[in-house]
């Protein structure tokens, strides 16, 4: 059977929908004939084969066939097996962008059935819908969306595995083969179509698939530019589109909407764990946003431009528009071809004059830093917004709303509002360890004390609070620093210069690892010594937000504690008075599953945003919560929009930021249309709980103590097995040798070094979790997103009467519950032990414990849910993962024998030639998995 063949028989028998199908086949068919060209039809029939075999190997069982596939392997030359994984890796890339491809085609049929009583779910209109079905009169529909704080967080975190030039071919390929199935192209243009595909394809596969040397962290600023370009530059006013479209549809009024969503950035500004990312590098990606965006600016200018071709001769215009032309003529007048040109269309000149201004400030871009802030002062965004909103008040004023309302104009006012002349907001990320250091070298220089870090946590607080309290500087500006103090204060002098720029540059200062108060005052000590906070006359004076971030568990469990401390101390009470009283804090989600296991960080997560949703309404502190969440459920992945649902109603106040990163961002943000449907999903569920944060507002558990008891039976028994696993003495050695571990931490992906300690000398502790998730599922093993589950649900059901009966409850009813084993059902859907067994060159003890939890959780988890199999509930993934495994079986094959022949490797040529080898290997289970970590 040759590879479209086994295809088309694999897609038939798996389920996935026909279009996809379709399109799958006729992708084959294309790569079929690229690779007899390039190889030779012996290499099309191999395609073919080894998905059948390897799924007869392993998912039947069929021993013999699988120790002949293991010698097949072991008598690959490195050429073929770098050309199986060429075509193979290709292959899931491509069909990866036709999913999404796929999933627009499906989202954009739905919109075309959706009607005013049947809106499509999870979209805007279904939420205004809501509204009105519940009562809610015009004014307090709109008020929910006053409320909207959204923000999406793009961090450059190491899990996109693949370069943007290779993704970007990926996607025009998809593009082009889901065209050769429309019905309005001629059959000429079909074999034209065809012919530029098979160049594409030519042109990707001699495109390097792996990077040959690391990522900077100037590439990431670049790479993350490109995403806020396209796709969420042409989203954003769609999105605002949706929003005045269904008040229209349901309060027949089209509203002035607030905007409820704005962008932030950890590119080229989060120092924890990253030497690369130096206060340089941040001035460079703030000079980059700023350029990035006022260009764009520019071309929608001269776009609007051509648009408003509105003669004063026909219509009249204002005096404020008037006056405000007069003004900008003085200051930039123009030249004498625009002045006749323009010499009866005022809307043109005026928006010539603001051309003019942004001309100015990119010119001055490439100066040094001071000539930046001051020129930046001489036009800004709010100037930038005023003038557009004096256009569109003269457009009102002369009976021309319409051309107000909507259009271009009406688009670039809410991009304006949305991305200012920054961009997004960059905030800055450091460990509080450093922030230590620094004020004990800073005491040491005053003569003040010794020894600060010897200090107990009360000392040190009193201490912080008499110097914060003192106006006088802890040492002279140009004083000699250490390499640590030297980097930290010198972040505090280039926040600074961002907001003398414009306050919207800047976003928070987050402190990873939070233990206590005194990391917080340790900041705001810095902060003060760089003139960014003061206290005066028993007032407080700061310019920045300071930002707690609890990872560990035992973070986790004492956050609503800490805070309160915080919210009752009276200097810290004070620095909230001068931030309106409002708190962020942030939620680590990668670092908790690493500490804890899969259940115990979700609920001690899920614990930890009702306390201190509690706390902060208690206090009546303005808060956000900051959900620092991963790709992958074993680092809080999951659908956002799912996961804001499932929060605590007392912690839902209309207000919520999360990260995006890596082959998210390149999932979300590459096609315009799951953007859309994207950040309408978002803002569906926000306006959920927004409407819904004084419905149980106690917790879903409040009062039933019984329940409340089975649940933290299931986090910690579930912990505790979890760290049974990981704290084993021999658990290290075994995962070191049975994963790619060390590879990983080779792939040039990211800037950011995957360990906190040598990447030589990896341990559980130093190992950050992408590349700990990352390992695991490359082996398919995936354990952080199920291990503990059959203990903790066997334990919770053993010593509670009625335990199975309350959790079959809590599937039906507990959205948090659901959602968690929904998560989980999907981690253990993608886990394919009979290939993880691959990897165990010897019996294991540990396999065999993986192999034997895995089966008792499938058997409790089917019993909480009623379904017959895991993920059940969901056919659309179920199915493709049926599909895809088949086809991933031969990648892992050749993974198990390459990492047999890098061990054996007695030259470093050798492990050097294997070492390139892997790396395509990884990316390409990668792609098959379409995870990292």
């Amino acid at each position: 059977m040759n590879w479209k063949e086994t295809v088309k028989d694999l897609a038939e028998k798996s389920g996935i929908s026909q279009s996809l199908s379709k399109r799958v086949i006729k992708l084959t068919e294309i790569l079929e004939e690229l690779t007899v060209a390039k190889h030779g039809e012996e290499l099309v029939t191999t395609l073919g084969r080894l998905p059948l075999e390897s799924a007869e190997a392993l998912d039947e069982g069929n021993e013999k066939l699988l120790g002949d596939l293991q010698k097949e392997m072991e008598g690959l030359s490195i050429s073929e097996i770098k050309e199986i994984l060429q075509m193979y890796t290709t292959f899931f890339h491509l069909v990866n962008s036709l999913e999404q491809h796929e999933i627009s085609r499906v989202n954009r049929r739905r919109e075309f059935e959706e009607t005013p009583d049947s809106p499509r779910k999870e979209s805007i209109a279904e939420s205004v819908y809501q509204m009105k079905e519940k009562g809610y009169s015009y004014e307090d529909a709109l008020n929910v969306f006053r409320q909207m704080d959204i923000q999406p967080t793009i961090t450059a975190h190491p899990t996109e595995a693949r370069r943007r030039s290779v993704l970007l071919k990926q996607q025009e390929l998809a593009s082009m083969i889901s065209r050769l199935g429309d019905s309005d192209i001629t059959p000429d243009e079909k074999i034209d179509l065809h012919r530029e595909i098979l160049n594409q394809l030519n042109l990707l596969l001699l495109t390097d698939e792996v990077r040959s040397e690391r990522l900077t962290v100037e590439d990431e600023v670049e790479n993350g530019l490109f995403y806020f370009t396209h796709s969420i530059w042409d989203s954003i006013p769609v999105l605002y589109r949706d929003i005045r479209q269904a008040f229209d549809t349901y309060y027949n009024k089209r509203p002035e909407v607030p905007i409820v969503l704005r962008y932030r950035s950890w590119i080229g500004s989060d120092r924890d764990g990253n030497p690369n990312v130096t206060s340089n590098v941040t001035w460079q990606a703030v000079i980059e946003q700023r350029k990035t965006v006022l260009n764009l600016y520019l071309d929608e200018l001269n776009e609007l431009r051509r648009y408003l071709s509105v003669s004063d001769k026909q219509a009249k215009v204002s005096k404020d528009l008037e006056e405000s032309v007069k003004k900008d003529e003085q200051e930039f007048p123009l030249s004498e071809r625009y002045e006749r040109r323009y010499k009866h269309e005022m809307y043109r000149r005026k928006v010539t004059h603001m051309m003019h201004k942004i001309r100015f400030l990119i010119s001055k871009l490439s100066e040094d830093k001071q000539e930046v802030i001051r020129s930046a002062q001489t036009y800004t965004q709010r100037d930038f917004i005023d003038d557009l909103e004096i256009i569109k008040e003269s457009l009102v004023k002369n009976g021309l709303s319409g051309l107000s309302e909507q259009g271009r104009l009406q688009d670039m006012i809410i991009r304006a509002k949305t991305f200012g002349f920054h961009l997004s907001s960059l905030d800055i990320r450091q460990h509080s360890s450093l922030h230590e250091d620094t004020v004990e070298e800073l005491f040491a220089q005053a003569n003040i004390l010794p020894e600060y870090s010897a200090l107990s946590e009360d000392e040190k607080i009193e201490i912080l609070v008499k110097e914060l309290k003192n106006p006088r500087p802890l040492s002279p500006v140009k004083s000699d620093r250490s390499e640590v103090a030297a980097k930290v204060m010198t972040v505090f002098e280039e926040i600074r210069d961002m907001l003398a720029i414009n306050p919207d540059i800047f976003g928070s200062y987050i402190i990873s690892m939070t233990h206590g108060i005194s990391d917080m005052l340790e900041v705001m000590l810095i902060a003060k010594e760089n003139g960014l906070w003061s206290y005066r006359q028993g007032d407080v004076e700061s310019q920045i937000d300071v930002v707690p971030l609890f990872e560990t568990i035992e973070d986790l469990e004492k956050s609503a504690g800490l805070m309160e401390q915080m919210y009752e101390h009276d200097l810290f009470s004070k620095y909230l008075e001068s931030r309106n009283n409002f708190q962020e804090i942030m939620l680590g989600y990668s670092d908790s599953n690493k500490d804890g296991g899969y259940w115990m960080a979700n609920w001690a997560l899920d614990k930890a945003q009702y306390e201190l949703g509690s706390v902060c309404r208690k206090h009546e502190v303005d808060f956000r919560l900051f959900h620092g969440r991963g790709g992958t459920v074993g680092r809080g992945g999951g659908q956002s929009n799912q996961a804001i649902v499932a929060m605590p109603a007392v912690a839902n106040n209309g207000r919520i930021r999360f990260t995006e990163q890596g082959e998210v961002i390149s999932f979300r943000y590459m096609l315009p249309s799951i953007t859309h449907r994207h950040l309408e999903q978002i803002v569906n569920a926000m306006a959920t709980v927004t409407m819904a944060q004084h419905d149980e507002a106690t917790g879903y558990l409040s009062g039933k103590e019984n329940e409340r008891a089975i649940i933290e039976e299931i986090a910690e028994t579930s912990m505790k097995a979890y760290r049974e696993l990981i704290d084993d003495p021999d658990f290290w050695d075994w995962y070191s040798d049975i994963t790619p571990i060390e590879h990983i931490g080779k792939l040039p992906i990211a800037s950011r070094p995957v360990s906190r300690g040598s990447s030589d000398d990896m341990t559980f502790d130093t190992l950050r979790a992408i590349p700990w998730v990352f390992a695991w599922t490359q082996v398919r093993y995936n354990t952080p997103g199920w291990y503990g589950i059959a203990e903790g649900i066997e334990s919770a059901v053993n010593k509670h009467n009625n335990g199975m009966q309350v959790l079959q409850k809590w599937n039906k009813e507990w959205t948090f519950f659901r959602t968690v084993l929904n998560n989980s059902q999907r981690e253990m859907a993608r886990t394919h032990l009979p290939t993880s067994g691959l990897y165990n060159y010897e019996p294991s003890q540990f396999h065999n414990l993986l192999v034997r939890k895995f089966e008792d959780a499938e058997k409790n988890i089917t019993q909480v849910t009623g379904y017959e199999h895991i993920l059940d509930h969901n056919k659309v993934i179920q199915n493709s993962i049926s599909f895809r495994n088949p086809f991933t079986y031969p990648l892992n094959f050749i993974q198990a024998e390459l990492l047999k022949r890098w061990r054996k490797a007695e030259t470093q040529s050798q492990k050097e030639e294997l070492t390139e080898v892997l790396f395509l290997n990884i990316n390409g289970i990668a792609a098959a998995m379409q995870s990292t970590g």
